[in-house]
Order: structure tokens, then sequence, then C-alpha cells
């Protein structure tokens, strides 16, 4: 009969098996410019760790080109291997740029379920929005509608979210609503992180 410390052994070898192949599938999710491991900011990593006094959700914050986009798929993947750590579950990603999403919200959406994909939004065990302000026109009141049930659902249930955007989350009003914006306010309270630097594409260049 197989002893405890066997048991131990053979329970963390399955995890570790889960961790390695959920996130060698999360990377083949990532796009390829982001799929290389980078240092990140310490409050990013210790969201990503989950540890207690970490805050539930992350706003990563900062001027173009500082390495917010990077930072947080590298720290979503880390979450990834962390919440498989913990709860021995797959946990559900939604990951999505902000111009798609608010194009596939739009009411005329013939290619998605508009109501599916919303409850998919709700229900995710992260859902993480990326350059939240791109979008040089702000969504239809029907579209900010579709967001309030999103993030008025995650709100209340304490799901978590991350987004980078350049703008602070008191200053998203004019993109999302004032509802979700009050929401985001809430969400993000202590989980606001301003990354400094200069522009590295333009290094780069």
């Amino acid at each position: 009969m197989p002893s405890t410390s066997d048991r131990d052994d053979d329970r963390q070898s399955v995890l570790q098996e889960r961790r390695e192949d959920a996130v060698t599938g999360f990377l083949g999710r990532t796009p390829l410019i982001y799929r290389g491991d980078i240092e990140i900011h310490t409050k990013a990593a210790e969201w990503a760790d989950q540890g207690d006094a970490a805050p539930r959700s992350l706003f990563l914050t900062g001027a173009i080109g500082v390495g917010k986009t990077h930072t947080a798929w590298q720290a979503t993947r880390s979450w990834l291997a962390t919440h498989i750590t913990r709860t021995g579950s797959m946990p559900s990603i939604e990951t999505w740029r902000s111009t798609a999403l608010f194009d596939a919200l739009r009411p005329d959406n013939r290619d998605l379920d508009v109501r599916l994909l919303t409850a998919e939004l709700q229900n995710a065990d992260l859902l993480y929005i990326d350059d939240l302000a791109a979008a040089r026109v702000s969504p239809t009141g029907w579209t900010q509608e579709r967001l309030y049930e999103i993030f008025d659902e995650r709100y209340i249930n304490g799901r978590p979210c991350l987004i980078t955007c350049d703008v602070l989350p008191g200053e998203t009003g004019d993109i999302v609503g004032d509802r979700v914006q009050s929401r985001l306010r809430e969400m993000f309270r202590g989980g606001v992180l301003l990354l400094k630097g200069h522009d590295r594409r333009a290094v780069a260049a």
C-alpha cells in the first residue's frame, strides 16, 4: 500500500505536469513578441503569486512603450501556474485587446453570440484586457451596457481582472462609461501599478 509520502509525491508530480502543460498551452496563445520571459515589477509578481496581501486585480498603467503588455502576459502565465498549484484545477482565462473586445460586443456582430460571450467574460477565472484606451472611438451605449454587465458581475463576485491602459482607472469614463469606471476604481483599489521608463520601441528603433 502506497505511503502518504508516496501519494504526496504522486500528487506533486501530477500538479507539476498539469502546470507545465497549461503554461505551454497558454504560451501558444501568447503573441510571439511577448513569449520571452522577462523580469517584471515586484508588485506584478506579487499579484501573480496570489499572496494574501496582494491585490486581487491588477491595473498596469504608464506611458506608451514602457512594457505594460509584456509585463501583463508574463504575469498572467505566472498567475496561471500559481492557480493550478493552489487549487489543482485548470482556470479559464480570457485575453482580449480592447479594440477587438469592443468590436465583438457590438450589437450587429454576426460572428459571435454576444450574450454567450458576455457570460464567458463574466465567469472566466481571469479576464485580461490589453490597452483599454486604445480605441479611437468610444463604445456605443449598447456596448457600454455589455461592459457594465461584465464588470459588475466580476465586481460583485470578486473575480480578478488584469488591465493595461495608459490612463488611470478613474480616467476611463469616456471609454467604458461612468458606471463601469466606478467599479474599476473599487476593483483596482490598491492594485494600480505605474510602470515608468522610456518607449522601448523607440529606443530599439
